[in-house]
């Protein structure tokens, strides 16, 4: 007998399987209708277009154009757009209602206070303009039929000094919508060792961190992030595979951190798009997750910046099942690990996955039943 499990999803399956998003950006997934309106509300003048087709493009081919200045350009219009209340509201909430659409039942979007100040706001007060945002979009969305519970991960900048000072802010509002802390920016010559303090200060108060390590830089980074800094999950870490030997026949040898990472189930925070457009992996095809996935390592599929990738969780997962033939068994796999490695508690995680996750994917895998049957009757029909 035929089982679901063992046949591809369609897109549309895709699209309504239960998602859980772990990595994505705040000011990497702005609608580019709703930074031209923003932009002309507060007097920005320097986009590149002025019609959302062509600004999705702009990004899209910025992103992709190999030139480091041009990517970072990119989010400097979204953060241009991104300095008052008003603003951080609307994209805080539009995020939330896009990302239910998409089928993505939990999310965490990490931003960086400190990139939202120049319109005079403090950072208490972009905290809570984000935070007020995504109740908002989770409210839109079950007026719209979808169910999302959205955290808010502070990001701090690796290359400024204000980490500390970040992670204080990650801890005050850590019971009223923010779930953890992050480091971002450029790996290379900004070891997240230069923010020990913000670090050892997040642990004793037992609070949660991810470190974006291992994208652009090696395993000095990973390393660093998990035996130095105590981080829970790590941001990409897919250069982790180059502790990885995979010889002539088959046979895999794990290097001794690739082992620790894989022993202690640590969380991968996997982008396989953007992880193309920052030069990580050279194709879907070689993206390291395929390898990472057979070696049962705590995987997880995540967007990074949906508007300069144009892509979602759906796009992410559709595209990694024409790669690899996952099934709908794999990325119910993926999705369990994302959501035992979310920052929320124990017991909500796995409510989660008993009460939502789990049946979301068994209605999808009874589907070839129903149509099965429905085939057999309409052959006998058109014979009769």
């Amino acid at each position: 007998m035929t089982s679901q499990t063992l046949i591809t999803p369609t897109a549309d399956q895709i699209r309504r399987a239960p998602k859980v998003l772990l990595h994505d950006h705040l000011d990497g997934g702005l609608r580019p209708g709703t930074i031209i309106e923003i932009a002309r509300e507060v007097g920005y003048e320097s986009l590149p277009e002025t019609e959302p087709d062509k600004l999705g493009v702009w990004f899209r081919e910025a992103a992709d154009s190999g030139s480091l200045e041009r990517y970072l350009e990119t989010f400097a219009h979204t953060c241009a757009v991104m300095q008052t209340r008003e603003a951080l509201f609307r994209v805080a909430a539009e995020c939330a209602e896009d990302l239910a659409e998409d089928g993505v039942l939990y999310a965490e979007v990490r931003y960086a206070p400190e990139q939202h100040l120049e319109g005079g706001l403090a950072l208490e007060e972009v905290v809570e303009a984000v935070n007020d945002g995504f109740r908002e979009g989770e409210r839109i969305a079950r007026g719209n039929g979808h169910r999302i519970r959205v955290g808010a991960l502070l990001t701090a900048m690796r290359h400024a000094a204000r980490a500390l000072e970040i992670a204080e802010l990650a801890n005050r509002y850590r019971d009223l919508g923010v779930v953890g802390f992050d480091i971002a920016g450029a790996e290379a010559g900004f070891p997240p060792t230069r923010h020990l303090d913000a670090f050892e200060y997040l642990k004793r108060e037992n609070n949660h961190f991810t470190i974006h390590a291992g994208e652009a830089f090696g395993l000095p980074s990973i390393w660093q992030a998990l035996q130095w800094c105590g981080a829970d999950r790590l941001g990409h870490g897919v250069r982790i595979i180059d502790d990885i030997q995979v010889s002539e026949d088959g046979q895999v040898q794990l290097g001794r951190l690739a082992a620790y990472v894989r022993d202690k189930r640590i969380p991968l925070e996997l982008c396989p798009t953007s992880n193309l457009q920052t030069g990580a992996a050279d194709s879907y095809a070689e993206h390291p997750i395929g390898l990472l996935r057979k070696l049962h390592f705590r995987a997880t599929v995540n967007t990074d910046n949906r508007l300069m990738s144009g892509t979602s969780m759906s796009r992410e997962f559709e595209l990694l099942t024409d790669t690899f033939g996952y099934t709908l068994d794999d990325m119910q796999w993926f999705t369990v690990n994302a959501m035992k490695s979310a920052f929320i508690p124990f017991d909500e995680r796995l409510a989660m996955i008993n009460d939502v996750i789990k049946p979301g994917y068994a209605e999808l895998k009874s589907e070839w039943l129903f149509r099965q049957t429905a085939t057999t009757s309409d052959s006998a029909i058109a014979h009769g």
